[in-house]
């Protein structure tokens, strides 16, 4: 695995790299972006529908990232011998870091599927209580996860 590294080093970190943005950066676009934009529409309704589908499409989007963001951290692992490096600590850090962005994003696709399905059914105030913790605290929560892992990784990459 590290002589794949080695001959593939730029694109694999590229890969990474570019996860992490499209990752972190779809869910600040969502959350401070689109989400103020959703609560102009005045149809209780219609918001619901709105905001369900736009977090489908932000989950369609990031799922491939999401995982070549592991696959890649796997190869960096291994081609820079963090394990058994210095900065030891820090990847298990990091790697604990998207393992809870990645169990809070796939609660978050529960609840939005959920909420889809109490759309449908017209549970409005069930969809809503679905869509509110989404929106108000799991989206918030991986951006700041994800910031730090970014932080952590621009760290590594200065320091190897």
């Amino acid at each position: 695995m590290q002589g794949i590294f080695l001959e593939y080093k730029l694109f694999i970190v590229f890969l990474h790299v570019i996860s992490a943005v499209v990752w972190v950066g779809g869910m600040i676009a969502m959350r401070y972006g689109a989400h103020y934009s959703f609560m102009e529409i005045e149809s209780p309704q219609k918001r619901l529908e709105r905001i369900s589908h736009g977090l489908k499409r932000l989950f369609y989007i990031v799922l491939p990232f999401v995982a070549i963001l592991l696959i890649t951290a796997i190869f960096m692992i291994k081609g820079y011998a963090l394990s058994q490096s210095d900065f030891s600590m820090f990847t298990y850090i990091k790697e604990g870091i998207w393992t809870i962005m990645f169990l809070n994003l796939s609660i978050m696709i529960y609840r939005r599927n959920k909420a889809d399905k109490l759309l449908n059914s017209g549970d409005f105030l069930g969809a809503k209580n679905q869509l509110g913790l989404i929106g108000k605290y799991m989206v918030p929560l991986n951006i700041i996860l994800g910031v730090s892992a970014v932080f952590i990784g621009t760290y590594f990459s200065s320091r190897l």
